[in-house]
Formats: C-alpha cells, structure tokens, sequence
C-alpha cells in the first residue's frame, strides 16, 4: 500500500506586519522557502509532480497562480506545474491534505505543499473588492465589479441570526464570532489575556532556546519570528480596547497577528523517499475537513478533531502535541473545554499569538512547526486544526518515523 509521508519541512521566519519581510514580493518569499526546501531536503526539483500552494487574498501581488510563480521564481525547472488554492486559513492545511491524497492514489510521487501571505502588501479582504487591492472607488474607477463575495441566498439564509454583520462587504465577522465563542464558553478577559501571555512566553522559549532554527530558512537579514513579545504583561494587555464589541473581551493582544509568511513541505511516499535517499520524518495519518456554523466561524476545530480522532482510532490522550491556530484566543481555549486535551501539549512552542499568521502560509508553518517538535521530543502522534472563514476546519493527524 502507498502512503504518505513528510520528508522535509521549512518556512521563512514570521515577519511582523510593515517588518523585516514587507519589502520582499510574495513569489520572492514563496521561491526562497522551494529553494531552502530542495536543499535542505536533498530532492531533485525535475523530480516535483506538482506544487499545491496555499493563498488567501489571491489578488494583486498574490494573483495569477503564485504557486506557478514560486516554482518559476525558485529557479526550478519549467516543467514543475504549480496551482493556488485557498480553504482560507487552512489553506496550506488543505494542501498538504492534496499532496498527501495525490501521492497515495499514484497520481504523483514527489509534490510539495505549502503557501503564502503577505498582509503587508496585501491586506486581508483585498480580494472582496472586485479583484484588485485598492479601495472600492478605485475598483469602480476601474470598470470592476464591486460587490459582496456572498450572494443574496447566503445573506438571506443568515439575515437576523445574531453575529451576522448585515451590511459590510464580509458579512461573516470573526472578531465577533470570537466574542460569540468567549459569552457561549464564558471565558473572561483575564483568562483571554493569561492565554496569550503565555503563547508569548513559550514563543520565547522555544526561539531562545534555537528550538526554530532547524525548521527557518532565514531570508535577508531576517532569522527569527519577529512577533514574539517578551516584555508583554498581563497590564500591557489589559489596557488594550475591544475593537469588536464595547463591553467585549477579545483584543488585538488575544488575537493572531497580521503578518508575512511562507512554509513548504515535501511529500511522498516511503517506498519513493527510500529510492531516492530521502529519509521520511513523519506520515501523514489521518487527514479531514469539516463544516460548522459559519457565523461563529470558528468553532471547526471540535467537530473536525473529534472526527479525525475517530477515523484515526485514537482518543485524544493517544496525541503528544496539539497545534490549535490561535486565531483568536477563545478558539483554542474552547477546544480544550469540549476535547479535555492536556493544556501542556496544546502549542507547546507558542501559536499565532505570538509568532503571527501569514494566513495562506499558516497551516504549513503549524505542520513544520509541529514536525520538528514531534522530531525533537520523540512523539509518536501529534494533531493539527485550524479554524477557516467559512465556518470550517481542516484538522491532521501525523505519525513520527
């Protein structure tokens, strides 16, 4: 039988909104991370079937299939084909899922899969305003279509239901599905806030401690994740306002931030990486997607883990480490609530809190990130889901080898 497995993973470091990455194009930061990935890797980019890039806002800079135009601008051969795809913020965690179904069913035997964001260059919603990245006038200036990317169905379908934002271009708005999910979960304010002390305190950790260094290709003067914030405090961030709800308690603090990102992995299969001298870090176990309420947006997590886990057949005590996106800090703090994981395993190195969330690069910066401290720590089984706009979630179980 085929299987599927991860043989190499890499990503840039995490640059801060406007820092040490916003000069470099998104293709640039895609190739760098296929060049750093076939070196470090030791494949021979003609061998690649296909690329499956992961991007959000494909607009602008991110448009015309930037997985086409990472493989061009990584020096590879012109033979390698590339695609884009985008199950938003689990794009690049939908792309592995690709890669790996591809591999198993003989479709391919080497693909790489990964993405990236740059919110820097392209701001989030870019793509909401008829296909370029300026503002609405600028659109219609243009000739474009402005309009909302959802139909008059979907808005009537959900018109009256609270947290609907009737009205805005994205009438889906997960600041206040993450407010919904704090009233329903009862998380209050200083719990949000410990959370994301802590996801800072073990970014700090974990990068003080080189634990990032083998899983970051540095790129120009840029060799670490520049979000993590060690001086934070409980009273820094509980100055911060509540953008989404006056009487609210998520913050900018409690919620992942804007950043720029790329993150690539080589999957095969064990019978190929043998052939050809590649040795396979961990297989791809069990992959699924899955669907909820796309009001609150973000509570995919719990249905999509409870249905890994089960096709997996395994409980939630049988996974060493969890990767949980942290969005928002209520999303990861209800999936302990309803799973009963252990809070030491979840985002053991830190999460998007602190080292950021280049959307389209964030599933395969979790997946490396997750694989090295699988790697490091001798843990056989480690878990991976991610909320998505949409109301969905796409949830991965891997196995070390």
């Amino acid at each position: 039988m085929r299987d599927a497995v991860i043989v190499g993973a890499i990503r840039t470091p995490v640059g801060r909104r406007k820092g040490g990455l916003s000069h470099i194009h998104p293709v640039d930061l895609s190739g760098h991370v296929l060049s750093a990935l076939a070196e470090r890797t030791g494949f021979d980019p003609a061998d690649v079937d296909d690329v499956v890039w992961g991007c959000v806002s494909q607009v602008g800079e991110q448009s015309w299939n930037v997985g086409r135009s990472a493989v061009l601008a990584a020096g590879w051969p012109e033979s390698v084909p590339g695609t884009t795809i985008d199950r938003q913020c689990g794009s690049s965690q939908q792309a592995v899922h690709f890669a790996a179904g591809a591999v198993i069913a003989g479709h391919a035997d080497l693909v790489i899969a990964g993405g990236v964001e740059s919110m820097t260059r392209v701001p989030m919603g870019s793509s909401a305003v008829g296909g370029q990245s300026g503002p609405p006038g600028e659109a219609a200036r243009a000739g474009l279509s402005v309009g909302m990317p959802f139909g008059d169905r979907v808005r009537a379908r959900y018109a009256g239901k609270e947290g609907y934002a009737d009205g805005e271009i994205a009438p889906f708005n997960q600041g206040v599905g993450a407010e919904m999910i704090a009233a329903r979960w009862g998380f209050s304010r200083q719990q949000l806030d410990e959370y994301a002390l802590e996801s800072h305190a073990r970014a700090a950790k974990a990068s003080d401690a080189g634990d990032f260094v083998p899983e970051i290709a540095p790129i120009d003067d840029v060799t670490a994740d520049e979000g993590i914030r060690r001086d934070t405090s409980l009273a820094a961030l509980g100055s911060l306002k509540t953008p989404f709800k006056a009487d609210g308690v998520v913050t900018a603090g409690s919620a992942s931030q804007i950043s720029d990102g790329a993150a690539a992995l080589a999957i095969t299969t064990s019978e190929w990486a043998a052939a050809h001298g590649l040795t396979p870090l961990a297989r791809v176990h069990t992959a699924v997607v899955a669907g909820d309420d796309p009001v609150i947006m973000l509570t995919g997590p719990i249905p999509a883990t409870a249905k890994a886990l089960k096709r997996a057949g395994l409980s939630i005590n049988d996974i060493g480490a969890y990767e949980v996106n942290e969005a928002f800090a209520p999303v990861p703090l209800a999936w302990l609530a309803e799973t009963g994981a252990d809070p030491a395993r979840l985002n053991p190195r830190g999460g998007a809190i602190a080292l950021g969330h280049p959307l389209g690069g964030s599933g395969a910066r979790l997946m490396t990130t997750l694989v090295h401290h699988m790697r490091d720590n001798g843990i056989r089984y480690g878990l991976q889901t991610m909320c998505e706009g949409g109301g969905m979630a796409n949830a991965t179980i891997l196995e070390l080898l």
